[in-house]
C-alpha cells in the first residue's frame, strides 16, 4: 500500500494495490485494448511489480546508505572518481525512460566512504521521476552534506526516450549535465582534472 499525498485537498491518501492495478486495467481499454483478453490479463499485476522496482526510489534514504564511513585511509586526500556507473531513470514529463551513465567524484576531508555506496546513492536518486539537470543536483548535495567532503563532482550523459522515441525523434540525441561543488567548482584545475578522468 502506498501513501499519495492530495495536494489538492492536503490529505494522505491510501492507494491499493489492486486500485492501481485497475487504474492500469482503465488505461489499457483508453488506449483501445480489451484488458480481459489472454495477453492482457496478468498485464496490470505485472506493470505494478515493474514500477515497484523503477520507482523504489521513493521508499529510499540516501543518508542512511552515506552513513558508515571509513577514517583509516593514511592522510589520502585527492579525488575519488567512479566512472560509467549504469543509470535508468525515468523523465516526469512523458515516464519516458532515461538511460545512460552516471560519473561521480569527491575529494574526501578525513573519510571515506565504500565504492559501493556512490552507485547506490545514484540508483535512490534515479529510481524517481526525474529531470536530469535535478537528478545531477541531487546526487552531488547527497554526497557533499553527507560526507563533508571538500568538493564533489557529477557528470550524467544520457538519451530521453521521450525525444527519442516520440516528439522530435531524433535517435542520437544525448544529453549531458554536470555539477560541482566545493573545490570542483572553484578550483578549475581540479575540475578540468576530474574531466579528463572521465573522457578517458
Amino acid at each position: 500500500m502506498k501513501l499519495v499525498k492530495d495536494t489538492k485537498n492536503s490529505e494522505i491518501k491510501h492507494v491499493s494495490d489492486n486500485e492501481a492495478e485497475e487504474a492500469f486495467r482503465t488505461i489499457l481499454f483508453w488506449i483501445g485494448e480489451d484488458p480481459t483478453r489472454e495477453g492482457l490479463v496478468e498485464t496490470p499485476k505485472r506493470v505494478i511489480k515493474a514500477f515497484k522496482e523503477y520507482f523504489k526510489g521513493y521508499g529510499e534514504d540516501p543518508s542512511k546508505i552515506l552513513e558508515k564511513t571509513f577514517g583509516d585511509v593514511e592522510g589520502y586526500d585527492d579525488m575519488v572518481v567512479q566512472k560509467n556507473i549504469s543509470l535508468q531513470s525515468h523523465c516526469e514529463h512523458h515516464m519516458a525512460p532515461i538511460i545512460g551513465v552516471a560519473h561521480v567524484a569527491y575529494i574526501p576531508k578525513e573519510r571515506v566512504v565504500g565504492l559501493s555506496k556512490l552507485a547506490r546513492v545514484v540508483e535512490v536518486f534515479s529510481k524517481r521521476l526525474q529531470t536530469q539537470e535535478r537528478l545531477t543536483m541531487q546526487i552531488a548535495k547527497a554526497l557533499m552534506d553527507s560526507l563533508d567532503a571538500k568538493g564533489v563532482a557529477v557528470t550524467i550523459d544520457s538519451t530521453h526516450q521521450c525525444m527519442t522515441m516520440r516528439g522530435i525523434k531524433k535517435e542520437q540525441a544525448t544529453t549531458v549535465t554536470n555539477y560541482y561543488l566545493g573545490q570542483f567548482k572553484e578550483d578549475l584545475s581540479i575540475q578540468n582534472r576530474y574531466l579528463k578522468f572521465i573522457s578517458k
